[in-house]
């Protein structure tokens, strides 16, 4: 009887799966771009649009963004992709947000305008800040946010802000301005109404909060009980009353407000890009990793409900938190540039048109010619954590073409990778066993070739590429039952390729020594 019953129950819920109507919209703003996908109830992707926005670097070592820019591309992609297949809201579940993380907004909560410029997670302005802190005080932040005290995080550049925009202090004090990652200004634009409202109506109904994964970010958020530690923003100068409500990574925090094609849509899933992509990747077991291939490289491994410190020079931060469920804490390694160096050879130097035209270039050649590439330009990530590292090319003769550095600048991505994944292996005790890849970088084939050489274990593309995006859907179809739990997204991953390692293991070692070898020659460049 119980057999009937179960076999009764797995055919409704394969009839239910495949019959399964309806959409999820996905914002995906990322460091370069604003993107828009809508994805249905398979995870195949049905529309998108997207639209870059403007790098601003007032100074070396400053990156900032426009906040109101990426507002407004945001509305312009979200009515582009639906318009496109003239979708109607109803049919609509959810829509889920994914973001650069770190990226820093401040704005006034009465007119809901920006103070400043985002100041970006590869910004180095705080350098600073952060180097006058005590080895004491960089311990405390260690032992409760399983973060490097670094420039790289949010608590020091509200601090610059702060202690540099004229007013801000006085009125972050008086509780009139309001902190967030992009996610949060998201959250806060969509959920508002009209800026034209009386100025009683314009925040009323503007929520703010970040989720877990955002807020562990911030070096202010204590990563065992995710709550703001009141400690930790005393000492950057940071008034708790700017901060947001922390909230899970699946769950329904308001709805879409305001004319538009999604108007009246629950706003249900939130996670930083790196953890959103881990999610799309369904690294759900403890273990499983993936790699992204963005602007720069991440790395996480799902360590399960107990967060892990590092010893190695990784850092330790919430994978996601699905409602009351307990959170999930992933080992991480974040490698600034890599995607990165491919724009600069292709802007700043002009080797190429597009960035595609960088494997053809480099595979017209047959190694590096003796040239090997560190591109510290805002100083080194894990597992170096070295601010003041400056970028070099090293091992140059006459015989070095510029095929030689576009291929010698994609080995760079894979070395640095490998230094990542060798501290990974020796924090978690378990060498890894299969890479999940997904980014933009991953077209590559010969970067993923490579990659799989000098980490000897598999790498895998997935069928869908866009897994950040993924990421965010997912957990938003997930907080309004749009899909029905875990196992069902495993269901729904697929392979595209695996590449496997090849070659002689100790022509990669010799490589591989002699970059580290460069790596050495980027420290202490620069002590401004």
């Amino acid at each position: 009887m119980v057999e009937n019953f179960t076999n009764q129950l797995t055919g409704t819920l394969a009839k239910w799966k495949s019959s399964k109507r309806g959409y999820v919209l996905a914002l995906d703003q990322g460091t370069t771009s604003t993107r828009c996908i809508i994805f249905d109830a398979h995870g195949k992707i049905i529309s998108s649009s997207h639209m870059e926005h403007r790098q601003i670097f007032p100074r070396p070592g400053w990156v900032e963004h426009d906040p109101e820019e990426i507002r407004r591309n945001t509305r312009r992609v979200m009515a582009d992709a639906a318009a496109s297949r003239d979708i109607p809201v109803e049919e609509f579940a959810a829509v889920g947000i994914t973001n650069q993380r770190e990226t820093t907004v401040v704005w006034d909560r009465a007119t809901g305008k920006p103070i400043y410029n985002a100041i970006v997670w590869q910004d180095t302005r705080t350098d600073k800040i952060v180097s006058s802190l005590s080895e004491e005080q960089k311990t405390m932040i260690f032992e409760r946010t399983g973060l490097n005290a670094s420039t790289y995080f949010a608590g020091p550049k509200i601090q610059w802000i702060l202690d540099n925009v004229e007013g801000a202090r006085e009125k972050a004090e008086r509780g009139e301005l309001a902190f967030g990652t992009i996610d949060t200004w998201l959250i806060w634009e969509l959920t508002r109404r009209s800026r034209k409202k009386s100025k009683a109506s314009r925040s009323d109904h503007a929520r703010h909060v970040t989720d877990v994964t955002n807020a562990s970010r911030t070096m202010l958020m204590d990563l065992r009980t995710q709550t703001w530690d009141p400690e930790l923003c005393e000492l950057f100068g940071v008034p708790e009353s700017m901060l947001p409500e922390i909230v899970s990574s699946s769950e329904v925090v308001g709805k879409v407000r305001r004319s538009g094609p999604v108007q009246g849509v629950p706003i249900a899933g939130f996670l930083g890009d790196q953890q959103a992509a881990a999610f799309g990747q369904v690294c759900f077991n403890q273990g499983e990793a993936k790699n992204t291939y963005g602007t720069g490289n991440f790395l996480l491994m799902n360590t399960g409900t107990e967060p892990q410190w590092s010893e190695h020079g990784l850092i330790t931060t919430v994978a996601y938190r699905l409602g009351n469920q307990p959170a999930v804490y992933a080992l991480e390694g974040s490698i600034a540039v890599t995607g990165s160096l491919v724009q600069w050879l292709r802007d700043n130097l002009g080797f190429f048109d597009t960035a595609d035209d960088i494997e053809p270039l480099a595979r017209s050649v047959d190694d590096n010619g003796g040239c090997y590439i560190v591109p510290a330009f805002s100083g080194l990530l894990a597992p170096h954590w070295r601010p003041e590292a400056r970028g070099i090319i090293a091992g140059l003769t006459r015989y070095v073409t510029k095929a030689h550095i576009a291929r010698a600048a994609l080995e760079a991505t894979a070395f640095q990778t490998r230094e990542v994944v060798e501290a990974m292996n020796a924090d978690s005790q378990v060498d890894l066993k299969n890479l999940r890849v997904d980014g933009g970088m991953v077209v590559n084939s010969l970067l993923m070739q490579f990659q799989a050489d000098q980490l000897e274990v598999p790498v895998t593309v997935p069928e869908v590429s866009e897994t950040t995006a993924l990421g965010a859907a997912y957990a938003a179809g997930l907080a309004v039952g749009f899909y029905r739990d875990l196992d069902e997204l495993v269901s729904l991953w697929q392979e595209e390729k695996t590449y496997f390692p090849k070659g002689d293991p100790e022509e990669r070692k010799i490589a591989y020594d002699k970059w580290k070898r460069a790596v050495e020659r980027t420290f202490g460049w620069t002590d401004d």
